[in-house]
């Protein structure tokens, strides 16, 4: 595995109900992405379907299994180009329905994610919740985690990824107007109090009435924002990580006199009522 990985945000405007052309999108966002040196390549929410559904039928038609036609299209463009990418979709499996993102990589569909957390907002009011345990996937790339947007706000999931093992946590996200504070304040503290990269990518645009924000943010595990989105243009965002940042969790300030490890100093004997 790689010490060091090179990832991309991909901020973009997926279009609703139009699948082809979202898929199209991401795969030469991705195919530029390789070019400039990524091994990691993150999209937004919902980035091959648009989010402001109305219904559960009317986002039917866009809706893919997993693995899916998606998946297979996106596992043959990672192999060509040497990377892997986290994509939003939204995934039919019987009669559920979920807003679901998957890592594939050279070797083809690697793992995907159910979100856990749903707003009532868009298509997550009429989906089922993620039924699955939080995992984290082993890549060359590095031990990567999946969210999805609004599980930011639930400190519980980034943090059991970070005790499973994750170098990089990944958060396609699709964040409204009045969400600005999540970028601002809860991505960098989700990496700094888990000592986790943190790759957020959200999109932009208008989606029937909606106003999505960008600021898509890469911060380190130190908490150091690397790199930010504006909040209206499509655009990449790139930074270089260092994942033995994310494996040191102790943090030596000065020897023998500041030293602190967010992970050894639990004390979860104290923490019972947070499964209640």
């Amino acid at each position: 595995m790689e010490t060091r990985t090179k990832v991309a945000a991909a901020q973009m405007e997926p279009r609703i109900l139009d699948k082809a052309r979202n898929t199209e999108r991401c795969l030469d966002v991705l195919r530029a992405a390789a070019g400039e040196g990524a091994r990691l390549v993150v999209f937004p929410e919902c980035a091959l379907t648009g989010y402001c559904f109305t219904s559960r039928s009317e986002a039917e038609p866009v809706m893919d299994t997993v693995p899916g036609e998606a998946t297979e299209r996106l596992g043959e463009a990672c192999a060509r180009l040497g990377v892997y990418a986290v994509v939003g979709l939204l995934e039919r499996h019987g009669e559920q329905r979920y807003n679901s993102a998957v890592l594939v990589g050279p070797e083809g569909l690697i793992g995907s994610y159910r979100k856990v957390h749903l707003p009532y907002l868009g298509i997550d009011r009429f989906l089922d919740p993620g039924d699955r345990p939080f995992q984290v996937l082993e890549t060359a790339a590095g031990r990567i985690g999946l969210n999805i947007c609004y599980d930011t706000l639930f400190p519980e999931a980034a943090r059991t990824l970070a005790l499973l093992g994750a170098d990089i946590i990944v958060l396609p996200t699709n964040w409204p107007r009045g969400r600005g504070r999540v970028p601002q304040h809860i991505v960098p503290a989700r990496a700094i109090e888990n000592r986790v990269h943190y790759v957020a990518t959200d999109r932009v645009g208008v989606e029937r009435g909606v106003t999505f924000i960008g600021t898509s943010k890469i911060v380190e595990a130190t908490g150091e924002t690397l790199a930010v989105g504006s909040q209206d243009q499509e655009e990449m965002l790139y930074a270089e990580l260092d994942l033995t940042l994310a494996r040191q969790k102790r943090v030596v300030m000065t020897p023998g006199e500041f030293e602190y490890d967010t992970v050894a100093d639990r004390r979860p004997g104290f923490y019972g009522e947070l499964c209640r």
